[in-house]
């Protein structure tokens, strides 16, 4: 009960939700003008403004608090005070065995390659927060893809422009009505 009252009040004084309101206002204003505007450069700006809006909700969704880069730091590695030599003289440590073992997903002590047991338990609770990078990375292609398009848009109402004389989409449709009836009345 205490933790839903904790919830309830958080959400409701409406602490670190303000992204996703700048989200709504964006997609909705880009959605607008996509819309509504007759203009083809305005509608390319709209679509801009609705990739952004929904790249900040991915961005913001993946956001986790005080995590850091999935980069495993030396102090989430636990240290052996015994180093044993192989027959090639090199050093063997519990590092690729707790790997494997953290990596496993169970929370039971697992034996290193010296034989000691690291638990997995103790040692989660003071490990590093790391945050997820996949919507990060899916919105970098995502804004590769978004450049490409408005450059291929921009290209396209350029080339419109020189053709018609116009980009109002209003005026290229009397026009194509216009063209169209002539080229029936000529057959």
């Amino acid at each position: 009960m205490t933790l839903f009252m904790a919830t309830s009040q958080t959400a409701m004084s409406g602490e670190g939700v303000y992204n996703y309101g700048l989200v709504i206002f964006l997609m909705m204003t880009g959605l607008y003008l996509v819309l509504s505007k007759g203009n083809m450069i305005k509608s390319i700006i709209g679509l801009n403004l609705f990739q952004v809006s929904v790249i900040m909700f991915y961005v913001s969704m993946g956001r986790i608090e005080n995590g850091t880069a999935p980069i495993l730091l030396e102090k989430d590695i636990p240290h052996e005070e015994a180093h044993s030599d192989d027959e090639h003289g090199s050093l063997q440590s519990s590092d690729s065995s707790y790997l494997a073992a953290v990596g496993s997903g169970s929370n039971q002590g697992h034996k290193t390659t010296s034989g000691q047991t690291v638990d997995s338990e103790s040692h989660d609770a003071e490990a590093t927060v790391y945050s997820n990078p996949l919507p990060h990375v899916l919105m970098l292609t995502a804004i590769v893809v978004g450049v490409a398009t408005t450059a291929l848009a921009l290209s396209l109402v350029v080339r419109i422009r020189e053709y018609y004389g116009t980009i109002e989409e209003d005026e290229l449709d009397s026009i194509h009505i216009a063209t169209h009836e002539a080229s029936e009345g000529v057959s």
